[in-house]
């Protein structure tokens, strides 16, 4: 009797090499992050805020599985912007899309019956309330990455709804056919890295990926590169626990910018927003310096 021996991609020359992309499971993703939130809100001054977090997360995931089929690339999509080094998902169609609106409906009403801060259900309201053009405008902020500071309530549930709509999306892709964009740059949709993990897979330790807020893809990146500039020089590390803290702002001297880097190995259940909420006293530190914050991520916006 004979076994019939098929070629690994993951190994090459007997070395095990890193896949280039991790998609969404989009319900597995929200419970997860719910859950994070929910644990990290045991032990924090941010106690109100990640538990108002955990719940809308819990609606998220509660719509994944409910709505209809969002507009997908085609594979004449895909295959320009493979040959073009674009990511397939159009963030403008996407704001087109009548499911991300339906989304967006479905996310209020059930965000509606959670427990939340008064300035904030008044957004949530006037989300609710608001005329098509007005809610155009909120989810091109958020698939722009450039919410205004002076709005982020009303943001947060346009991008909450974005993130449900756009990671059902990246789930369906085909990491084959994804290709590098540039240096911190999600290859599935292009929106800018929130944070960095190293982990570990299979056989494989210390290995970097770069995560995605809006669609939640993740992808390796080199170890030691600034994610907003692509320099390898003028690199460090800060703290604002030990020198071996799960938690480091990467700083690059430069472009003068700075990303988290999350260490999971010696704690897996780190997720990348969920932490990256509940370490703001990073950020915190980290805006007493030269050094702007550089990762992406719309439940921060602001601080």
């Amino acid at each position: 009797m004979t076994t019939e021996l098929k070629p690994d991609p993951s190994v090459i020359g007997g070395v095990p090499v890193a896949p280039f992309a991790l998609l969404p499971e989009p319900e597995k993703l929200f419970a997860k992050r719910a859950a994070r939130f929910a644990f990290l809100a045991q032990s924090s001054n941010l106690a109100p805020y990640l538990t108002f977090l955990g719940d809308l997360t819990q609606v998220q995931a509660r719509l994944v599985a409910d709505l209809p089929p969002p507009a997908l690339p085609d594979a004449a999509r895909i295959e320009v912007a493979r040959a073009a080094r674009m990511p397939p998902i159009d963030r403008q169609s996407a704001i087109a899309d009548p499911v991300l609106h339906e989304t967006l409906d479905r996310l209020c009403a059930g965000a509606a019956a959670i427990d939340i801060p008064a300035p904030a259900r008044q957004a949530l309201e006037a989300v609710s309330l608001a005329p098509r053009e007005d809610r155009d405008w909120l989810l091109g902020n958020v698939l722009t990455d450039t919410i205004p500071a002076d709005s982020v309530a009303p943001h947060l549930f346009a991008a909450a709804a974005a993130q449900v709509h756009m990671a059902r999306i990246a789930a369906t892709l085909d990491v084959a056919q994804l290709v590098p964009i540039r240096t911190g740059i999600c290859p599935c949709c292009g929106g800018r890295a929130a944070t960095s993990r190293v982990i570990g897979l299979k056989e494989l330790e210390n290995v970097r990926y770069a995560a995605c807020a809006t669609c939640a893809t993740q992808w390796n990146e080199v170890r030691i590169k600034c994610l907003c500039c692509g320099s390898t020089k003028g690199l460090s590390y800060r703290s604002a626990e030990t020198a071996k803290a799960t938690v480091k702002a990467e700083t690059c001297d430069e472009c003068q910018s700075w990303v988290k880097i999350f260490y999971t190995l010696t704690n897996p259940a780190i997720e990348p927003i969920a932490d990256d909420v509940g370490s703001l006293g990073l950020d915190l530190m980290m805006k007493e310096t030269a050094y702007r914050r550089g990762g992406f991520d719309p439940y921060l916006t602001g601080y």
